[in-house]
């Protein structure tokens, strides 16, 4: 049903991350295509009009936890590695970004983690089954700065109930951004929400802090709030 496949075969793995100097030119486009299908965390649904059954996605009946807008993946390989006993998805529109976490989350052997190139926003509102999912990172979106562009940003009212309606009974949203405007608005919305209370704040370690947090922790404070859901 889905467009992934197992990471058990160590030879496919072994070949894929052959240097391509190294393989002749014949043989190249062979290789090329079996990375795209025949070794990769990546799915793809058959109907992107209802929810996706994302626990059968995996290997193993796990908690869920999803990673919105996963970006180069630095945070999700490093939450993978370190929690075996928790599947992760990470969602992302971008696909030059799925594509590097996917050869990266292969390359490393992370069967917990499977990759859907699609709108984050849509995901949640859409693809995502009800009650299915422990944790939500949402980790520097967008912040639309102008603000005749301030409809684009993930958090509204609609938001809050797509991701509510897909939180397990004591899920939670973890969130993170450098834009302190927008970062006291997604508190103002979430503290008119009876759903959500405050619970403590989530702190990545070293390995888990982004590649754009990395970028800027020097120069931008970066502000962060967790909540659960009210059972």
């Amino acid at each position: 049903m889905y467009a992934f496949s197992s990471l058990n075969s160590k030879k496919l793995v072994t070949s894929a991350w052959r240097p391509l100097f190294l393989i002749p030119w014949t043989r190249r486009m062979t290789m090329e295509i079996r990375i795209d299908t025949s070794v990769s965390v990546r799915f793809k649904p058959e109907d992107w009009l209802k929810p996706i059954p994302i626990a059968d996605c995996f290997d193993k009946p796990r908690p869920i936890e999803i990673d919105l807008g996963c970006g180069k993946g630095r945070f999700i390989l490093a939450r993978a590695h370190a929690h075996p006993e928790t599947n992760f998805l990470g969602i992302d529109r971008m696909l030059r970004r799925v594509r590097r976490v996917d050869r990266k989350a292969v390359r490393r052997g992370l069967s917990n983690i499977r990759l859907l190139r699609v709108d984050g926003y849509y995901a949640v509102s859409f693809l995502i089954p009800p009650q299915s999912v422990s944790t939500y990172y949402i980790f520097f979106p967008d912040p639309w700065p102008k603000k005749k562009h301030h409809d684009h940003r993930i958090f509204n009212r609609e938001f809050m109930d797509a991701m509510h309606g897909t939180m397990t009974a004591d899920g939670v949203f973890h969130f993170a951004t450098d834009h302190l405007p927008y970062f006291e608005e997604v508190l103002k919305i979430v503290g008119r929400d009876v759903r959500f209370e405050k619970t403590e704040t989530f702190e990545p370690c070293a390995e888990e802090k982004t590649d754009f947090e990395l970028m800027f922790i020097d120069e931008k404070p970066i502000a962060r709030a967790s909540f659960r859901k009210v059972s």
